[in-house]
């Protein structure tokens, strides 16, 4: 949600049964004001809240220049004072998939998780511990061969939450079509010229996007429409997600308002209005993926 629209977009959440209260989306609104003057953002979004037993973590992001690839993200737990959410690695992601915690609410808690990857075999890890041994190694050898092939890995509730936003960023995060346009230089900026799609178009699952960098290859979007334009599908549509069902839309307010919604990640909820450049995304939940969505779709 745009942080200049802020008090807008909470009507088109509230449809999901997510708001925030008059203090909460002032207050929101004067600290993401002063963190975008602070750091010179072209424009600060409010992304989510992921919610903790103890606290909730409030995110938000902006940009300077590229709207895709100049993202910085940052995280609350009082709306007033903001930190930087380091950025993840494919470690972390891997992890934090693993882990089905409860999100506590405190940066600086450090889980244990099993990690799936099997290994060697123990009586391998034993024969290197012997050669060690042989070959006049001290303890210190066999800790760290021990530690290298340990099954426990540790995982800060931070680095976790950087993880979490990359994954539903991944997933699920998306933008009507034409809302985003790639320059002739590469660079991604929102699309000043975007009017909306029309109602008619609004009800397809096509016109939507994925707000991330594309994965499939460069010419699979272009040719999938009749229409295309390269400054504008350059991006995966999330009509090819599977399976097949895994997005619903809802239209309110007569049509004229589509909302979208994802049940691998419940709580995100993305808003249009149709034929108006106004367009959002919020998400509201513990941060934990739904692994039974191939058990709640019927073909």
């Amino acid at each position: 949600m745009n942080v200049n629209k802020l008090q807008s977009a909470l009507d088109c959440i509230g449809y999901s049964g997510n708001t925030l209260s008059n203090e909460q989306w002032i207050v929101l609104h004067n600290a993401l004001t002063v963190l975008q003057t602070e750091n010179h953002f072209k424009n600060v979004y409010l992304w989510g809240i992921i919610q903790g037993q103890e606290a909730d973590y409030y995110v938000a992001y902006g940009y300077e220049q590229d709207a895709l690839f100049g993202q910085k993200y940052y995280y609350s737990n009082n709306l007033i004072d903001w930190g930087v959410l380091p950025t993840p690695t494919e470690k972390t992601m891997q992890l934090t998939e693993l882990c089905q915690l409860r999100f506590q609410g405190d940066p600086a808690l450090v889980v244990e998780v099993i990690d799936d990857d099997p290994g060697p075999a123990p009586e391998d890890i034993e024969k290197k511990k012997l050669e060690i041994c042989l070959a006049g190694g001290d303890a210190a050898e066999i800790e760290a061969l021990e530690k290298q092939y340990s099954t426990i890995e540790t995982l800060k509730e931070e680095e976790r939450l950087a993880a979490t936003v990359g994954l539903i960023n991944f997933d699920v995060v998306s933008v009507p079509r034409g809302a985003l346009m790639k320059l002739a230089d590469g660079k991604v900026v929102v699309n000043l010229a975007f009017e909306g799609l029309p109602m008619e178009e609004s009800q397809e699952l096509k016109n939507y996007v994925h707000y991330r960098k594309p994965v499939q290859r460069w010419n699979t979007n272009l040719l999938t429409r009749k229409d295309y334009n390269y400054a504008l599908d350059f991006l995966d549509s999330v009509d090819i997600d599977l399976p097949k069902g895994c997005w619903s839309m809802q239209y309110e307010r007569g049509g004229k308002l589509s909302i979208l919604r994802n049940i691998y990640w419940i709580g995100y909820t993305g808003y249009h209005w149709n034929a108006t450049p106004d367009w959002g995304y919020f998400y509201v939940g513990n941060g934990r993926k739904n692994w039974d969505v191939p058990f709640m779709i019927f073909s």
